[in-house]
């Protein structure tokens, strides 16, 4: 399954299997993939800890119960998935800054993590905005074969394609 040529499994074969485990989650169970809502019930079960009264008289944990769901479940299984997948091709490291980023950017660790938590803040902003995790709507309406989830998967692809020729342009290191 994996691919000792890029060191990683082959992307033909991931969306595969994206695919196919996103099917059978809609048709099996009725669920379609998404994360914004884990990250919304796992900080209202973490503030739950420290201000029980605050979490239990907002509203908004109302509509999102702090509690561990199948997102959070789906959140824990791709992060234990990324980490058995790249020890066993063999390309798991720890490193604090990308090489791409590096050459664009420079080496500061801090750097790097303040623009990340940044970039995470606007898109977890909204995602909440909107109601949900786009990419997950993106997903799921195309498991329905709907018109609107290819137009926002095409969205997604032009948008990233942009604002990486925007932020990358004059080339980096691969």
């Amino acid at each position: 399954m994996n691919n000792k040529n890029n060191g990683g499994w082959s992307p033909y074969l991931a969306g595969a299997l994206t695919g196919g485990v996103i099917t059978l989650s809609a048709w099996i169970a009725g669920n379609y993939f998404g994360a914004s809502t884990c990250f919304v019930r796992v900080s209202g079960f973490i503030e739950r800890l420290f201000a029980p009264d605050k979490v239990a008289g907002m509203t908004y944990f109302n509509w999102f119960a702090p509690k561990v769901d199948w997102q959070v479940m789906l959140v824990a299984g791709i992060l234990i998935g990324a980490f058995i997948s790249s020890i066993t091709d063999g390309s798991f490291k720890i490193k604090s800054v990308p090489d791409m980023w590096a050459a664009r950017f420079g080496h500061s660790p801090v750097k790097r993590g303040a623009f990340a938590f940044l970039g995470g803040v606007i898109v977890m902003f909204g995602a909440r905005l909107a109601g949900g995790c786009p990419s997950g709507y993106g997903l799921g309406a195309m498991v329905q074969l709907a018109l609107s989830g290819l137009i926002v998967v095409l969205c997604f692809f032009a948008g990233g394609i942009l604002f990486t020729t925007l932020i990358y342009r004059g080339g980096a290191n691969r």
